[in-house]
């Protein structure tokens, strides 16, 4: 998606598939689409014909055929600009989001966070070793009070925005259980790691201190349910 973090403002929509070129589509036998006959281009086999370029030259032949792929001038300016700013920006979303889950982690009405730049979670030297420049801007914590308290954290933000995207330039706040995951039992959210009381969390580009600031409120108001 280039929405997110190349875009970074939530404003464009588009999309991209990357490709290095290098991928042997034939050696596991699972990509049928690739290295079998298809009858709608008289029995070609891509794989055979064009080897580690398959993908690509199906996703031309056939899906910018069928289904186009003409991205509306303004899509287009808004996510080139955005491009431009790239490096810059995840090093403020990677910066901010890490104060941010030190922020949840020391807080009493937070029972757990999931972000690896945090030395209690269980990839914490992979990271630190995978991802030099920071651990993004994208973490999760549960909130006592379970969903009620998921909720009424949610209805509580004043400069987080309820959205179910991510990277943002805002800070995005979304509670799955009750939102994107409503339609799930307990035990298939349970399932899923999806707990009553999680919030998922794109930190954006705001001052940290304002992002901490908007967090703290809105968690002292979720455990008064």
């Amino acid at each position: 998606s280039l929405t997110k973090f190349l875009g970074g403002h939530g404003i464009a929509i588009g999309g991209a598939i990357i490709d290095s070129g290098k991928f042997d589509w034939q050696a596991s036998g699972k990509f049928p689409n690739l290295t079998e006959p298809y009858p709608g281009y008289h029995d070609l086999n891509f794989a055979d014909e064009f080897g580690t370029q398959a993908l690509l030259t199906r996703m031309r032949a056939e899906g910018m055929m069928n289904f186009g792929a003409c991205m509306s001038p303004t899509n287009a300016f808004h996510i080139l600009q955005g491009i431009e700013t790239l490096p810059l920006r995840m090093q403020k979303h990677g910066s901010n989001a890490q104060v941010v889950a030190e922020f949840l982690e020391n807080s009493d009405e937070v029972e757990w966070v999931n972000y690896p730049g945090l030395k209690s979670h269980k990839d914490y030297e992979l990271a630190q070793r995978l991802l030099p420049k920071g651990c993004g801007s994208i973490l999760s914590f549960g909130l006592k009070g379970g969903r009620a308290a998921g909720k009424k954290f949610i209805e509580s933000v004043k400069l987080a925005s309820h959205l179910a995207n991510i990277g943002d330039a805002k800070t995005l706040v979304i509670h799955p259980a009750s939102t994107t995951h409503q339609q799930m039992t307990a035990e298939a959210l349970a399932a899923a790691g999806i707990g009553e009381g999680m919030v998922r969390l794109s930190v954006g580009l705001e001052d940290s201190g304002d992002i901490i600031s908007d967090l703290k409120q809105a968690i002292r108001a979720s455990q008064k349910v």
